[in-house]
């Protein structure tokens, strides 16, 4: 096999090992509403719907990466490595097609007989530094950036598709592909539009000679990309909605301004990639154009080079218009509010900067060595180049790893950025890290205090602290500024509920479903809430909705489950325990409720396991401490359920069912079996003073406990009030057991020997 064989082999090797760290960074920022939160990445089939996605969307206008999405979806749910590994995929088929380009393009005549034999391997140095740049993290890293390195791969394969059909006898076919790869691209991102320029300015400097002689010849190809330029239009009707265009409070000299001075950026970073930043943040006027004249000089110098360089010598013009060129759209002709400068806008842009400075350097070393010389030091330099760039570009990725090492990052680089501060507050309210979240969200505020994300962010991390009435304002100003921020009243319902404030928190969930009908979060929520309340069946029609939209949603299938084990429906609300925990394994909350539903059916061991695995993955919850004893009582294992209620009562105290069935396992035992009547009397009389003495299991067992103490007087008393509650409840079982006790204790039985205890559902 020859050498150049190995060429695509060693590009792919290249781009695997530069991105091999890559694959377990989480979803951020736009992923959540493009991945987590999008219904319409859910079915592959009809796929009209794959193709369809929401007009506010990051995805809006672009049904080709939605469908990649929901192909990702279909394989592999939310499961990141999947995702991670499509980018990459995409990464590496457009780095081998810029290396077919380049290659290419240095055997045409002209450059075949100043660059000989060495074309394929300036090509190869072209693709590896392209591939391997840190500068392409962004686009390659972030899941939700695939819409770029898309339009990049289609955008090469236009060129390249054109490339071969004037090197083929057979041009029609290769010019259909690459009218195909066209309309494609249009479908991924907008800046596509510039596509069937460049393989005009293409054929006009590689292989017509002229415009007209272009046009003459393949003007049936022109036409048929120039038809793709009316897809386009059709994808971007309410371009506005993504706040992206004119109208929307920016000036066209300021953003022109901020321009200038991202294009100098992005040729600094080209050549020397640090700092990277995530997010540079929203358009903020310039002020006085003084601050941007450097940077303006520096771009008009460089566009009147590349002017004359046109005319005089056309390829290193082509390289320079393909860099500007492609950034037209996005720095200068279509305004975006949100985010003015973004590095993986270099996606493309970069392969220019990348052949310039490899053909000039191959061109020095020419001047400067003899040929065998040169060839040993352009490979050392270029090996070594490539080494480092690798080394970066893995280092970047390190700080994709976690959102909050990407945001606190962000905010080191870019601290007068109130989004970085605001995302950086989600990332540490992730981690349960209220306090920190608190002040990014109070940081930001203070930069921009109309941000009413933050406001209602901010209410739901001062929820998290215990300040109820406080987050209630920070929520109830979110819709001050926007009263039609769906999460704001999602999240003002939450506040409302934790105040005790059921009927105007469900109230807000339903405003919220009236703006945003596909809100899986706000139908989990406010299923949550009338399941609270008792209104299960109508619980159970808001989290089926919800899970509808988001079928993945763990939280909501768990839920489901506890709604249908209380109406007795126990088969299903295995099964929804059993998805939850499919879809998230280290579910604690699911695994003790399938424990609890298994043990409704007498599948004891199998309850322990899951009681066993919860207690794994969160070693201080007291509920499946709880729900444990309750299991080992059943299989007669006392002493180990007394530890189990200890250890449950020692992480929550005021936690009452594991206070009474603790004092009920102490009172119905022997001193030489671990009773201890006295601890028992505390405990049952703090479980029904939890309870407000309205339990009549709670009584039963504080009643046992005034028995084993000997204190029969009381304990007579107390058993009367259990079996009128009983009576009350229409417990009739409850009522025999506490009526059979009350006569032991009238006629003088002090210990008592039932092992049982009460349960959860049925005390």
């Amino acid at each position: 096999m020859k050498l150049r064989q190995f060429i695509p082999v060693l590009i792919i090797a290249a781009g695997a090992w530069a991105y091999h760290n890559s694959f377990q960074a989480p979803f951020i920022f736009d992923d959540l509403d493009s991945i987590l939160e999008n219904p319409h990445i859910r079915h592959l089939w009809p796929i009209r719907e794959a193709l369809s996605p929401s007009a506010t969307s990051a995805e809006a206008g672009r049904p080709i990466v939605n469908l990649s999405l929901a192909v990702n979806y279909a394989l592999g749910g939310t499961s990141v490595w999947g995702y991670h590994a499509f980018n990459l995929a995409i990464h590496v088929l457009a780095a081998l097609t810029l290396y077919g380009v380049a290659r290419r393009t240095l055997a045409r005549p002209g450059l075949r007989e100043r660059f000989g034999a060495s074309g394929r391997w300036i090509a190869l140095a072209v693709a590896l530094l392209w591939t391997v740049h840190p500068l392409q993290t962004e686009a390659v890293t972030y899941i939700s950036q695939r819409c770029e390195s898309m339009m990049g791969l289609f955008y090469l394969l236009t060129l390249y598709c054109f490339i071969r059909g004037t090197d083929s006898p057979r041009s029609s076919g290769w010019f259909a592909l690459s009218v195909a790869a066209c309309f494609l691209g249009m479908a991924s991102k907008e800046v596509m539009v510039t596509a069937p320029v460049m393989v005009l300015l293409y054929d006009r400097t590689f292989v017509s000679g002229s415009f007209r002689q272009a046009w003459s010849r393949h003007w049936r190809l022109y036409l048929g990309l120039a038809c793709s330029w009316l897809l386009l239009g059709y994808l971007m009707v309410g371009l506005h909605n993504r706040s992206v265009g004119y109208g929307l409070g920016i000036p066209w000299w300021g953003y022109a301004l901020t321009q200038c001075r991202a294009i100098v950026q992005y040729l600094r970073l080209a050549l020397w990639p640090h700092p990277l930043i995530l997010d540079y943040g929203e358009y903020v006027p310039t002020g006085s154009g003084a601050a941007v004249a450097p940077s303006a000089l520096i771009l008009a110098a460089l566009v009147i080079a590349v002017l004359f360089a046109l005319k005089r010598h056309p390829a290193i013009g082509f390289l320079g218009a393909w860099f500007f060129v492609i950034l037209a759209p996005t720095s200068s002709v279509v305004p975006i509010v949100g985010s003015p400068m973004a590095e993986h806008r270099m996606y493309l842009p970069l392969a220019a900067a990348v052949t310039m400075v490899v053909v000039g350097a191959v061109a020095l070393g020419k001047r400067l060595f003899d040929e065998p010389q040169s060839v040993v030091l352009e490979c050392l330099a270029g090996g070594s180049v490539v080494a480092l760039l690798t080394f970066l570009t893995i280092q970047r990725n390190q700080e994709y790893n976690s959102t909050l090492t990407i945001w606190q990052d962000t905010v080191e680089k870019c601290p007068d950025n109130p989004r970085a501060h605001h995302c950086l507050g989600i990332a540490l309210m992730d981690t349960g890290n209220a306090p920190e979240a608190i002040g990014q969200y109070e940081q930001a505020l203070r930069l921009k205090p109309n941000y009413f994300e933050v406001h209602s962010n901010l209410g739901i991390a001062l929820l998290r602290a215990g300040r109820a009435q406080q987050a209630i304002a920070q929520c109830e100003e979110a819709l001050r500024i926007k009263p039609d921020y769906v999460e704001a009243h999602v999240n003002l319902g939450d506040a409302l509920l934790q105040m005790g404030r059921s009927p105007e928190a469900i109230a807000e969930y339903e405003q919220a479903l009236k703006l945003q009908p596909d809100s899986a979060v706000a139908q989990y929520n406010l299923a949550n809430v009338l399941l609270r309340l008792g209104r299960a069946q109508e619980a159970i029609g808001h989290y089926e909705q919800a899970l509808k939209l988001q079928p993945d949603y763990a939280e909501a299938h768990n839920n489901l489950g506890v709604a249908l084990f209380q109406l007795g429906r126990v088969s299903e609300a295995i099964s929804h325990y059993e998805q939850a925990l499919q879809i998230q394994p280290d579910y604690a909350d699911a695994h003790n409720d399938l424990g609890t539903a298994l043990m409704g059916q007498g599948r004891l061991q199998e309850a322990i396991s899951h009681y066993e695995q919860a207690l794994r993955i969160q070693p201080d919850y007291a509920q499946a401490h709880n729900s444990l004893g309750l299991a080992l009582v059943r299989l007669g294992r006392v002493p180990e359920a007394i530890g189990h209620y200890e250890q449950a009562v020692r992480l929550r105290p005021g936690f009452a069912d594991a206070c009474n069935n603790l004092a009920w396992q102490l009172a119905t035992r022997a001193p030489a079996e671990g009773g201890d009547a006295a601890r028992a009397v505390a405990l049952a009389q703090r479980a029904c003073e939890l309870t407000g003495n309205r339990r009549a299991g709670y009584l039963d067992t504080l009643a046992a406990a005034y028995a084993a103490a000997g204190g029969f007087s009381d304990a007579i008393t107390t058993a009367q009030k259990a079996v009128e509650l009983a009576h009350a409840a229409a417990l009739p079982k409850l009522v025999a057991e506490c009526e059979a006790r009350l006569e032991l204790y009238r006629s003088g039985h002090a210990y008592l020997q039932s092992g049982g205890g009460t349960t959860t559902t049925n005390p």
